[in-house]
């Protein structure tokens, strides 16, 4: 009896140093959440560590690495997200558009991504969470017929140019492609240069999080 006490009372402490841990992290990142939308977070968080010990779905295997490698790095890109129609190119278990998703209900997702064990994850997280903004697409990004979006963002690409090539034919013309990379890609970025676009590189401060992390945002001149 006093062990299963202990263990109750170790789950709630565990339980409560996961919700400070977000609510501090939003809080760095200045975006103010219901404690709806937090639990939210933390449901999807606690389907994605299931899922991952049968479909391997990501490489984070915890919650506490979870919400700085996951969470706030994908949350830290709000700021720049444009319109309200937005593309999600290789999002994986639903990174970084399905928890943009949770905190912005008013704005319409699209979860694109090949892998149909991925897109299932996403498809169960939708149901469970009851998130009412996300449709989900499994096909190669190259397959989707153009259509316009004001926002295309990924963190699948590990080279900016093919990542420009294969959806710019999907942003309006004040729309904008975000490329979310770790270090600051330079080599990547002066052979963009040469193309007609703008494009601007934003470092960006992730609450618990020593690694490097950039946005590299374009536009079309």
């Amino acid at each position: 009896m006093k062990e299963n006490w202990q263990l109750k009372i170790n789950f709630i402490e565990y339980k409560m140093e996961l919700i400070n841990t977000l609510k501090h992290g939003l809080q760095q990142l200045k975006i103010d959440l219901p404690i709806s939308d937090q639990t939210k977070i933390l449901d999807y968080l606690k389907l994605l560590e299931k899922w991952n010990k049968v479909y391997n779905l990501t490489a984070i295997n915890n919650i506490e690495q979870m919400l700085p490698k996951h969470v706030f790095d994908s949350l830290a890109v709000l700021p720049y997200i444009r319109g309200e129609r937005i593309l999600d190119v290789g999002t994986g278990a639903g990174l970084p558009g399905l928890l943009l998703a949770i905190i912005n209900p008013n704005w319409q997702y699209v979860l694109l991504d090949s892998n149909a064990k991925k897109i299932r994850f996403i498809k169960q997280a939708i149901i469970e969470l009851n998130i009412k903004n996300v449709t989900t697409i499994c096909i190669r990004t190259e397959d989707l017929e153009p259509e316009e979006f004001n926002t295309v963002i990924s963190r699948a690409y590990a080279d900016i140019h093919l990542f420009y090539t294969q959806t710019v034919k999907f942003i309006n013309k004040n729309g904008c492609l975000l490329a979310m990379k770790g270090i600051y890609p330079e080599a990547e970025i002066t052979v963009m240069k040469q193309l007609p676009i703008n494009i601007t590189a934003i470092a960006l401060q992730i609450p618990q999080l020593a690694a490097q992390r950039h946005l590299i945002e374009i536009t079309l001149k």
